[in-house]
């Protein structure tokens, strides 16, 4: 199955995709197994195992019988892998071709990532080759969030500039972002209901490229941060009370997803 909570797709043959293609848009949920395996048996026991994990309703089958050679024991080692650990893993894939093993897809944490490959790798006997294509979901935006510590990016007074506070928290998430190469990070710039709406948009947006420009002179690069402007739009607190106001007034990092 594949592209969903838990994808796997189990496959002896390299043309299982040319003969079994997915469906286009699976829904929320629902796991699609597809490839070719050499009998009933195979196909009747894999299903078994998916639907004793996931409940049968939604499991989609789309295995093929063909005449395709197999190691040993292949059966019984797929059914090793078909266990609790998969439903650790999300919008993934468990790719399984001869006596190669891929996983794909996101998990909660490094742990995570290492002991499910570790699992598979146990259940398996030496011939097989565990591809762990595994990747921390959540980790990276956890990171950033660590950094800013809700602490608030002051600016000066109704303007763009960053103030030299301001510019010691962004010191220390241009670490954090120099972790997170390959992904786009989205920069994100608030106000309180002070004042006119649109006055406010304006400057969400212009204090958003401040920090892109300034995190562009500790070496991140502008093509990895985007930037946009929420001005009063979306409060954290109360606008009615002074901290309130203070708190909304704020810039937010966001993992692009």
């Amino acid at each position: 199955m594949r592209y969903l909570a838990a994808a796997l797709l189990c496959s002896a043959a390299v043309h299982a995709y040319a003969q079994y293609p997915l469906p286009a848009t699976p829904r929320p949920g629902q796991v699609v197994v597809t490839g070719t395996v050499p009998d009933e048996a195979s196909k009747a026991a894999m299903l078994q195992r998916l639907r004793e994990l996931y409940g049968a309703e939604r499991v989609v089958d789309q295995i093929g019988i063909g005449n395709v050679a197999l190691p040993p024991n292949w059966s019984g080692y797929v059914q090793k892998l078909i266990g609790p650990n998969l439903k650790l893993i999300s919008k993934g894939e468990l790719k399984v071709e001869g006596n190669n093993v891929t996983l794909r897809g996101e998990v909660a944490n490094e742990a995570q990532r290492q002991q499910i490959a570790s699992d598979a790798a146990t259940s398996l006997n030496p011939s097989y080759t565990i591809n762990n294509g595994l990747r921390v979901s959540a980790a990276e935006q956890e990171l950033l969030d660590a950094t800013l510590a809700r602490r608030i990016i002051e600016f000066e007074s109704g303007q763009a500039a960053i103030r030299p506070s301001g510019k010691d928290i962004l010191d220390e998430m241009a670490g954090a972002l120099q972790k997170v190469r390959g992904k786009k990070v989205e920069v994100i710039g608030h106000t309180d209901n002070v004042g006119l709406r649109d006055s406010n948009v304006a400057l969400s947006l212009a204090r958003a490229e401040a920090v892109r420009g300034y995190l562009a002179q500790k070496g991140i690069s502008p093509e990895m941060i985007t930037v946009s402007g929420q001005g009063p739009d979306r409060p954290v607190a109360d606008n009615s009370a002074s901290e309130g106001r203070a708190r909304n007034r704020r810039i937010e990092f966001r993992i692009a997803q």
